[in-house]
């Protein structure tokens, strides 16, 4: 029961940071992004593509690929997204789901669809703690996912940054008429959200596989963890991705992996049901950009 759940928690990590970058994009910019767990996928591909062509060292393509992240979630802002605002936020919510699906093809034709393995940000054997076995590479991502979310938490509620970002999801003719610069604001919260969702993708691959398909359960899972956050809540976003996790792992091991998903999606009708806001957030409001 104890390695479940441990387990579970490892996954739910991931769950949280992709969830973290769902709920930050939507907090600032009312916008759901679809394409999130995608554009996660190609850095992926681009860290393996710098390790394996390029021969760059584990850690150097690893912060490459996080760079391309941040460049990246800024170009889909503001090449694609931007230029619908004015017309309505459903067409920016349709124009992420053709981003999946432009990103989805065009990584298929370049890298193919075949599965590959990925190598850990750690290598080792496993070691037992109260009788739970562990990897390296485990704790490699549980310490990332803490030290993510305790930035995070003192960019967002500390810094003129954080501060700037959550004027903008209150009030954006308020935030405009104190100075700030939205469009500006906006760059950063799609270039940190595409980050937070690249380090899920470059945590996954190592404990799944590295494919055009790789983050699909992942983003189901996430967008499970940020409904329970009420796509409001910053540190809700990460519980709930632990939650989730442990809640995935033990559908699957005392009934079917297969049933993993179709509780999980039935767990987000029932929170939705019984408690629209999420679990530990507020009633959201949509706005545009």
């Amino acid at each position: 029961m104890g390695q479940i759940v441990v387990s579970g928690l490892i996954f739910g990590c991931v769950y949280g940071l992709a969830a973290l970058g769902l709920v930050l994009i939507f907090r600032t910019t009312g916008l759901v992004n679809f394409a999130h767990g995608e554009m996660a996928m190609v850095s992926s591909f681009v860290a393996f593509s710098l390790l394996t062509n390029f021969e760059l060292p584990y850690y150097g393509a690893f912060l490459a690929a996080i760079a391309f992240s941040a460049f990246f979630g800024i170009a889909v802002f503001w090449v694609l997204i931007r230029h619908v605002s004015l017309a309505s936020h459903l067409n920016q919510l349709v124009m992420t789901l053709g981003v999946f699906l432009a990103i989805h093809g065009a990584a298929g034709l370049i890298w193919g669809h075949t599965p590959t393995s990925f190598p850990k940000a750690v290598e080792g054997k496993s070691f037992s703690i109260a009788g739970v076995f562990i990897t390296p590479n485990e704790i490699f991502v549980l310490v990332i996912t803490f030290l993510l979310s305790m930035i995070l938490f003192v960019l967002f509620r500390y810094t003129r940054v954080g501060l700037a970002m959550r004027a903008s999801s209150q009030d954006l003719v308020a935030a405009r008429l104190m100075g700030i610069n939205v469009n500006a604001v906006f760059l950063a919260t799609w270039a940190a959200g595409s980050v937070l969702g690249g380090i899920a993708g470059l945590l996954t691959a190592p404990f799944t596989f590295l494919g055009v398909s790789m983050m699909f359960n992942v983003l189901i899972m996430a967008f499970a963890a940020a409904v329970l956050a009420g796509f409001m809540s910053l540190p809700g976003a990460v519980i709930g991705g632990l939650m989730i996790g442990v809640f995935g792992n033990l559908v699957s091991y005392y009934w079917a992996p297969e049933m993993a998903l179709v509780c999980t999606f039935a767990l987000i009708v029932a929170v939705l049901y019984i408690r629209p806001q999420g679990i530990f957030g507020d009633a959201p409001t949509m706005k545009k950009v």
